[in-house]
Order: C-alpha cells, then structure tokens, then sequence
C-alpha cells in the first residue's frame, strides 16, 4: 500500500488506484474460496476478530468468523456490501468522498443507515471487460484495518 506510515489514512486517490489495480482476470467460486482462506490465514496471524464474507451476483460463496467475532459483524457485512453493490466502489472510498467534500455519508446519502454504512472493509471483486460482480468484506476491526486486510489479501492474491 502507498500510504506511510500505517497508521496515514489513504486519500480518494490511493483508494482509488487500489480499485484500478485490484482487478481479476476471472472469478470462480474456487477464486472465492481461496481468496477467503488466504483472508483468514491474514487475520489468524494477527488474531483478528473479524469476520470475512465474499458475495458474487447475490450469492454468499465465502463466511467465516473468527474467535472474537459476532452478529454485530455480520450485520456491519452486509450494510459495507451493500454500499459496494450500489455505487461499485469500495466502502471506505465511498465514505472518504463524501468526507472530502465536507460532509458524511449518513448526512449527504439520503440512504438508511441501518442498511447501508460507508465504513471500511468491504471491496468490489472487478473482472477485467465486465466490471463490478462482487464484493469481499472483512468486519471487526477499525474501518481502515478492515480496509487494509482486504487490500493485502488482495495484492497478494493477485500476485502484487
């Protein structure tokens, strides 16, 4: 990741060269699965609460919760999902948009909160010459660590 150091939170211009760099060939549930495990090997390693979901066109191809983890997370899953659903970002890029125009998701959305939170940790899964299918979302840790597992997972999925 470009930001230095860890704790430098990215701007809309790292996040979004993330998305135009973290882009699949293809994505099969056999992708899914693997890319969820390396997700939990991630988060097993730093003995990360989380939770880890991967969603393509609507259906649930990877969970797993981690000890630590709960409901909450899960819920928090699926409201971050839902942000990358309807505007085909990540979650955090879209959150970090609103507040570099001086205000907040929740203020400026008009969307329920309860359904939707612009919040770290959920990102597009973008095929090459398709677009947006899918989302990977990691839940229970700070919004930008949550981000930042899933970049990594990603970069090293993608061999980066």
């Amino acid at each position: 990741m470009s930001t230095s150091p860890d704790t430098a939170v990215p701007t809309v211009e790292e996040l979004e060269a993330q998305e135009s760099r973290l882009v699949f060939r293809r994505f099969t549930n056999d992708d899914a699965w693997a890319l969820g495990s390396l997700l939990v090997e991630l988060a097993r390693e730093r003995r990360a609460p989380v939770a880890v979901d991967i969603h393509r066109a609507g259906q649930q191809l990877f969970h797993a919760a981690l000890p630590g983890s709960t409901p909450d997370n899960d819920a928090w899953i699926a409201r971050k999902r839902r942000v990358v659903e309807r505007y085909g970002s990540a979650s955090y890029l879209v959150g970090s948009r609103f507040r570099a125009k001086g205000t907040t998701f929740e203020e400026s959305s008009r969307l329920d909160a309860d359904t939707y939170a612009a919040h770290g940790g959920s990102f597009p899964i973008t095929v090459a010459d398709v677009g947006v299918i899918g989302s990977v979302t990691v839940s229970g840790l700070p919004q930008v660590e949550d981000h930042r597992l899933v970049v990594e997972a990603l970069e090293r999925f993608l061999g980066e």
